[in-house]
C-alpha cells in the first residue's frame, strides 16, 4: 500500500483506528469508531467525507445546525407565547404560511436564513397579492421569532433589519362626508339591517373598533352613568366611553326585555354577531359609498372632532390612541380641509382684481 493511503488511516498503540482529511483547507483527524482493521477504517473516512461535502452544499445540516433549533420549533415556541393574544387565529394562519414557505425553500433550520432570504420572503408575499402593510405584519411575526431565537441561544444574530420592512407612507384619512351619511342612513332604515344600523351608531357616537362594539354586552352599558365600559380592547386599557344624546336615545329605544346577553344579535341566528363584512360591504354598495371600510368610521369620529377644534389630547382620549402622533393625523386631514374651503376666497379676490383693472382702463 503506498504512503499517501497510509496517511490516510493510522492505527494508534492502543489499537484505535483513525483517518486524516482535508476539507476546505482545513486538516482533520477523526477517530474512526468501531473500525477493527484498515478497511473499516477507509470506509468510515469515505462516509464521513461525504457527509461534509453534502453539509457544504446544502443538502445537510451541520453538525452544529443539528444541535440548534430547527424553524419548524422557533415557530411553535412563538405560537405557545402569542396563544394568549387576540389575534391568534390570525397569527397561527399566518404562521402555517410562513412555515410553508421555509420548508419549500429548504430552510429547515434557523441560522441559515440570512438577510437576503428575508428580502426574497418580502418579495414573495407581496407578489402573492398581500398589500405592503399586511407584509409588514408577516414580518414583524417572524422578527419576534427570532428574538425569541436568540434569547434561547439558537441564534446569535436577528437576519431582519431595519431596511427588511416596507416604508408605509402615511394614508389618507377617509372620513364619511354629511351627504354620504344621510344616504348610508337610508339603507340602513331598513328592517332587514336594523342591527347593523345599531352597529354603525355606536361606532359613529363613539370611535370604538369594530371587534369592540360586537363584544359588547349589556353589562358593559350604564345608562344611569351614561358611559359604556371596555375592559378588553388593544391597547389593554380599561376604558370609560361617555355616552352622547344621540347613543342615549338609540339604547333608551332599545325594550328592556332585550337589554340581556351581547347588544348586537345577527337576525338569522339569534346569537352574538361575529361578522358584518358581507352586510356591511352590501349596504355600502346600495348607499354608493366608495372606498370606506367600516374602521373609516373611526376616522370620521376623529375628523369631525378635529373641525370642531376639539384639542388633540382628548381625540387621543376619545381613540384610544398610544402615541400622540396617530392622532395627529386628523388635525392634518382637518386642517387641509380648512384650507380648501379658504382658497374658495380666491375666487372673490380674482374678481376685485379684475374689477380694478377693468375701473383704471
Amino acid at each position: 500500500m503506498s504512503d499517501k493511503l497510509d496517511k490516510r488511516v493510522y492505527q494508534k498503540d492502543n489499537g484505535d483506528w483513525y483517518c486524516r482529511y482535508q476539507i476546505q483547507g482545513q486538516q482533520k483527524h477523526r477517530k474512526c469508531y468501531g473500525a477493527k482493521n484498515r478497511r473499516e477504517a477507509e470506509l468510515m473516512r469515505n462516509s464521513f467525507l461525504e457527509k461534509l461535502q453534502k453539509q457544504i452544499n446544502g443538502v445537510l445540516p451541520s453538525d452544529e445546525e443539528e444541535k440548534g433549533a430547527t424553524m419548524n420549533k422557533a415557530f411553535d415556541d412563538y405560537l405557545e407565547h402569542a396563544e394568549s393574544k387576540k389575534s391568534y387565529k390570525q397569527i397561527k394562519s399566518r404562521v402555517r404560511i410562513l412555515r410553508e414557505y421555509f420548508q419549500k425553500k429548504k430552510l429547515y433550520y434557523i441560522k441559515k436564513v440570512k438577510p437576503n432570504d428575508i428580502i426574497k420572503l418580502k418579495t414573495y408575499l407581496h407578489d402573492s397579492g398581500l398589500c405592503k402593510s399586511t407584509v409588514n405584519r408577516y414580518l414583524e411575526i417572524l422578527k419576534t421569532v427570532f428574538n425569541m431565537a436568540i434569547d434561547n441561544d439558537y441564534l446569535d444574530k436577528n437576519p431582519i433589519k431595519k431596511h427588511s420592512m416596507y416604508i408605509i407612507e402615511n394614508q389618507v384619512v377617509r372620513s364619511l362626508s354629511i351627504v354620504e351619511e344621510k344616504r348610508l342612513l337610508e339603507v340602513l332604515s331598513q328592517p332587514r339591517y336594523e342591527y347593523l344600523k345599531g352597529i354603525v351608531t355606536v361606532a359613529i357616537n363613539t370611535g370604538l373598533r369594530r371587534q369592540n362594539i360586537l363584544d359588547l354586552t349589556w353589562t358593559q352599558i350604564h345608562l344611569t352613568d351614561r358611559v359604556i365600559e371596555i375592559t378588553k380592547n388593544k391597547s389593554n386599557k380599561h376604558i370609560l366611553k361617555p355616552i352622547n344624546d344621540t347613543l342615549m336615545e338609540y339604547f333608551e329605544s332599545i325594550p328592556k326585555e332585550r337589554r340581556t346577553g351581547y347588544v348586537f344579535i345577527n337576525p338569522l341566528t339569534g346569537q352574538k354577531c361575529k361578522e358584518i363584512k358581507r352586510a356591511w360591504r352590501t349596504v355600502r354598495e346600495k348607499a354608493d359609498i366608495k372606498n370606506f371600510r367600516f374602521h373609516d368610521l373611526r376616522h370620521t369620529v376623529g375628523t369631525r372632532l378635529a373641525q370642531q377644534n376639539v384639542p388633540v389630547p382628548v381625540i387621543q382620549q376619545v381613540l384610544d390612541h398610544s402615541d400622540i402622533k396617530t392622532t395627529m393625523r386628523y388635525v392634518h386631514t382637518a386642517n387641509e380641509q380648512i384650507l380648501s374651503a379658504m382658497n374658495k376666497l380666491n375666487s372673490y379676490n380674482e374678481d376685485l382684481i379684475q374689477n380694478d383693472k377693468l375701473s383704471q382702463d
